[in-house]
């Protein structure tokens, strides 16, 4: 008897054991049915019982463009939008450095592109015609180089953002030894630093 009573304890147990263990289970996977956000209701597939409402933030969500972020891609597009080919070389006569009317109105286009492309930086290259000896043609191409400088600078562009260079006779423009050559190579060449 006592051994049936043993046995009897035992499935009395084993089976309170298993009921325990299937109620716990039951109560860890239930979870509380959550109230759908105002997220969750925009994702739901709308069902005959009930309207899904579109979703509309609080106005504290809503921010305005940051106006910074603007102002520092300014200067990139500035730069991306400049082309150094557009800035018009200037000519002089045989023998001059100094600026011709027609040499005033280029710099004064110059300078407008220039002031407009406030990161740029530029080389003046002065440059002569091959009549002449070496070092004589690099002192008057540094002149006319210093000539253009100094009439940008005196049109607002800031004068540390130009550079001069003379190549003389050196860096000719037009092949040929006659009057046609030698005026395209009297000039003020624009290049970037």
């Amino acid at each position: 008897m006592n051994q049936r009573m043993n046995q009897r304890k035992k499935s009395i147990l084993v089976t309170l054991a298993v009921v325990l263990l299937f109620g716990f289970s039951v109560a860890g996977c239930a979870k509380k049915a959550a109230e759908p956000g105002p997220i969750d209701q925009m994702t739901q597939t709308p069902d005959t019982s009930a309207t899904v409402e579109k979703y509309t933030p609080p106005a504290e969500e809503v921010s305005p463009p940051e106006e910074p972020k603007a102002r520092v891609q300014q200067p990139a597009r500035e730069m991306a939008a400049f082309d150094v080919s557009d800035l018009l070389d200037v000519f002089f006569d045989f023998d001059r450095s100094d600026l011709t009317s027609v040499g005033r109105d280029k710099l004064a286009s110059n300078a407008r592109l220039l002031k407009a492309a406030s990161g740029v930086e530029i080389v003046i290259e002065g440059l002569c015609d091959e009549r002449g000896t070496n070092e004589y043609n690099l002192g008057l191409g540094e002149r006319r180089a210093h000539e253009v400088k100094n009439y940008l600078v005196s049109l607002g562009v800031s004068d540390s953002r130009i550079r001069t260079i003379s190549y003389g006779e050196e860096k000719q423009f037009a092949v040929g030894h006659n009057e046609t050559a030698w005026k395209q190579n009297r000039r003020a060449h624009f290049d970037l630093q």
